[in-house]
């Protein structure tokens, strides 16, 4: 397979700048044929797949909002999504169009993406492309028939990013009023934190595609005259092949990629030529010390980190030889990013001091949420937006976090809310009351518990197929206690730390 004229690969097919952008201009026109115009929202439920990258750029020529939805939600949760957003049309992979998420869509139009063989074969599905329903239309023949949209410009479109939400409804990130100077800044900034100033540029992306980093990384690789190769999912092994057969020189992972890694035998670990890498960097999710520093030693000075928000884009960043000298800090803020830490008043903290991690930058005030006032009323103060991460600031200005405001999980670099799986239990006949926390894993950084005051018989096994019934199988906790009483304030409020806190002295942590 020649790749040298290749934008894009997925397996054994490959897509030129031309074939990517040919393909986007016939897909804005079917969509606007369709009724879909600028400021509209279409909803795409895909596993990785070149037509995301299609469906970006088309979304560059008619202005609509591309709207990338995590696959593994069930029905009712997607439900949610597409009524927020109002979606005027769905997009979806033939092996995910189940007749549950017929129902939920409705009436909108529904484009179908046969499911490829790399998917397929990766994860053990049918294609259902012979289910198609009556009025569903085949994305390939829909493509091909589409007339040609002949927009000379393109505008900068960003996804619409929906962040798992406190009170347990999540919640679209919008961006209203950014200037093409603000996304020369913004552009700017993330290209210094991923090292993509450094070429050639040839990465593979094996993270989702509906989370907002591996999608803005993928897109800004392309963006930037990159190759990339694409995966359809995260394999240790796998992907150390891919590194040496495309001489890979730029990579993005999470910490639970490194444990993967890690976990390789060391005759796997040593058959592969790593040596083409200049810049890998993490994020998403803190990353242990021990398995850092454990990466550093097998691929070198190449490891660097970021952290950031869907919200607020890159925060800060950090080289190996910055953590090595700093274990645990996430490096100094990146060019045109100003930090405060701030006190529960609002008040700025010296250095050492904790407080709350507050963010600037010339794009800041664009930020708000949908359909969420209260919500996008919290996240701004004084000017800079509110991560809600505790943290400080050391003499040098280099950040560590500490914790969260918010009893958030981060479970192999994905956000969970405990809020919304605790009204799904309570629901339960049988669960009188409950909580539900994150401890520490090796593998995922956090993994749930559940802890119930019940009655009856209710056990694990129940209230976990429960919860699968209604919310995605990666928010079901894998852990659950049941207790007689839940210990409570004064007030009726249940103690929630104070509950983890007793869970993780009682099993060691």
């Amino acid at each position: 397979m020649d790749t040298e004229l290749a934008t894009l690969v997925f397996g054994e097919r490959t897509c030129s700048a031309g074939d990517l952008d040919s393909a986007a201009r016939h897909v804005a026109g079917g969509l606007s044929s369709l009724g879909i115009c600028e400021d509209d929202a279409v909803a795409v439920i895909l596993r990785n797949d070149i037509p995301y990258f299609i469906i970006h750029e088309a979304s560059h020529y008619l202005g609509f909002d591309v709207v990338p939805v995590n696959w593994h939600l069930k029905p009712a949760e997607i439900s949610f999504i597409l009524a927020d957003c109002q979606a005027k049309a769905v997009i979806v992979h033939s092996d995910l169009l189940t007749r549950e998420l017929a129902v939920v869509i409705g009436r909108v139009p529904v484009i179908v993406v046969t499911t490829p063989d790399e998917i397929t074969e990766c994860y053990n599905v049918t294609d259902g492309a012979g289910d198609l329903e009556p009025g569903f239309l085949d994305w390939s023949r829909w493509v091909e028939e589409s007339p040609r949209c002949t927009a000379s410009n393109k505008k900068f479109r960003p996804p619409l990013f929906y962040t798992s939400g406190s009170s347990g409804r999540p919640k679209a990130v919008l961006r209203k009023d950014v200037t093409p100077d603000i996304v020369a800044r913004i552009s700017e900034r993330t290209t210094y934190a991923w090292g993509f100033e450094q070429t050639p540029l040839r990465s593979v992306m094996a993270g989702p595609l509906y989370h907002s980093a591996p999608n803005g990384y993928a897109n800004m690789v392309l963006q930037s005259g990159g190759i990339l190769v694409l995966a359809a999912r995260f394999n240790a092994e796998g992907l150390l092949s891919l590194i040496e057969r495309h001489k890979i020189t730029h990579l993005h992972l999470v910490p639970t990629m490194f444990v993967r890694l890690l976990d390789l035998p060391d005759d796997i670990r040593g058959a592969y030529r790593l040596d083409s890498l200049v810049h890998v960097t993490h994020g998403a999710a803190p990353c242990p010390a021990d398995v850092k520093r454990s990466m550093i030693n097998w691929w070198g000075s190449v490891i660097y980190e970021y952290y950031a928000m869907t919200e607020t884009g890159i925060i800060t960043c950090c080289s190996s030889a910055e953590w090595l000298e700093r274990p645990s800090t996430v490096g100094r803020p990146a060019p045109g990013v100003e930090i405060e830490i701030r006190g529960v008043e609002g008040n700025r903290r010296n250095a050492f001091e904790e407080g709350l991690i507050c963010v600037k930058h010339e794009g800041s005030h664009c930020i708000s949420y949908r359909n969420a006032d209260s919500g996008s009323a919290g996240l701004q103060q004084n000017g800079f937006l509110v991560t809600g991460d505790i943290g400080y600031l050391d003499d040098e200005g280099y950040l560590y976090i500490s914790s969260r405001q918010s009893d958030m999980v981060i479970c192999g670099g994905v956000n969970i809310y405990p809020a919304e799986i605790e009204e799904v239990l309570i629901a339960m006949d049988d669960v009188i009351d409950c909580v539900v926390f994150g401890i520490p894993d090796a593998e995922f950084g956090e993994k749930l518990v559940a802890v119930i005051q019940k009655r009856g018989m209710l056990n694990g096994d129940a209230a976990a197929a429960h919860l699968k019934t209604r919310i995605a199988d990666f928010k079901v906790p894998r852990v659950y206690e049941f207790v007689d009483r839940l210990p409570r304030e004064d007030s009726g409020k249940i103690k929630k730390q104070l509950i983890r806190e007793d869970y993780l002295q009682k099993y060691g942590y």
